[in-house]
């Protein structure tokens, strides 16, 4: 068996056909893209490191509104321009999160009809990750201790607030459906939840051994990215999984629709790998960007977006 998945792995390799950039989106000098986002009519929100987040229409070229936020202080107290780490779109709402600099707790805003309003401010001590949209009116939030959280903006409470494990949290991804999301961790774990109730329905172990930089969750499997240089897989139903080692940290991965596809960042050129998930073999290699990434997200099964830590953000065509 293991003879076979070389050869297929191998012979994947031969025939990989090479993607060069559709599309390259300059956020600006100086400027890092830290986390992007799809947004309808053929938009993305990209969060920089320049204290805003901006919103770019890759149909007409063009970028269509730059939301900005307060520079914060450092420990130092200088002040600095604050870094949108995770951004979000729900009918009409964008969400921005960052580090506000004191004491590593976070600043959580939705921008909404020209108006910004805060959600949580430094004052509420939450060492906030990352946030998404469930709906228009629930946001699941992954704190830093992996703690996990929904907060109703209706009701301006938390709706419920769980620890899954007691290692430190990596990241966390939603389906398309907003139906699941894995979160996972230090260890390697992925726990499955339904993110409006917080009720663990699976937790995946085995594939990865260390921490896990990212994690993606499509049509009934989620891949992983991993420090432990493993670009890995599992079908929820069954929780088993499957990787394909690499020779360099996996620090981003994503999912097509379908679940058929994944992308992985597993090399030191910046390449990004997309391997027919049941074969694992190599389809494609998206070859153009410049830097370590940060993140990857499938519009479509053709189409897809990629962010690193510099000012470009690319768009792919497959096909």
């Amino acid at each position: 068996m293991k003879f076979l998945t070389f050869c297929l792995v191998f012979i994947g390799i031969l025939f990989a056909k090479d993607i060069k950039p559709f599309l390259e989106i300059d956020i600006g000098a100086g400027s890092i893209a830290k986390d992007i986002a799809l947004v309808e009519d053929d938009r993305i929100v990209i969060g920089t490191t320049k204290s805003e987040a901006k919103v770019y229409d890759y149909k007409n070229k063009k970028f269509t509104l730059t939301i900005k936020i307060p520079q914060i202080k450092d420990f130092m107290g200088d002040t600095i321009e604050a870094s949108v780490s995770s951004v979000d779109y729900n009918s009409g709402r964008y969400l921005l999160l960052n580090d506000s600099g004191v004491g590593g707790y976070s600043d959580l805003r939705i921008y909404e009809n020209n108006k910004t309003t805060d959600i949580f401010t430094p004052k509420d001590k939450f060492p906030i990750i990352r946030a998404k949209f469930v709906d228009k009116d629930n946001i699941i939030m992954g704190f830093l201790s992996n703690e996990i959280a929904l907060y109703n903006l209706k009701d301006k409470k938390l709706v419920y607030k769980k620890q899954l494990s007691p290692s430190k949290f990596s990241n966390f991804s939603l389906n398309k459906e907003k139906t699941l999301a894995a979160f996972t961790c230090e260890s390697g774990e992925v726990a499955v939840v339904k993110p409006l109730t917080g009720e663990v329905v699976k937790v995946l172990s085995g594939v990865n051994v260390d921490n896990v930089f990212d994690v993606d969750i499509q049509n009934g499997y989620v891949s992983t990215a991993g420090k432990d240089r493993r670009a890995g897989w599992y079908e929820i139903k069954t929780g088993k999984g499957d990787y394909i080692q690499g020779k360099f940290f996996v620090y981003a991965t994503a999912l097509s629709p379908d679940a058929s596809l994944a992308a992985y960042a597993m090399d030191e050129n910046n390449d990004i790998s997309i391997y027919n998930l049941f074969m694992k073999s190599l389809k494609y290699k998206l070859k153009g960007q410049r830097s370590t990434l940060n993140k990857i997200i499938f519009k479509d099964m053709d189409t897809l977006f990629s962010a690193s830590n510099d000012n470009i953000v690319i768009m792919w065509k497959l096909k």
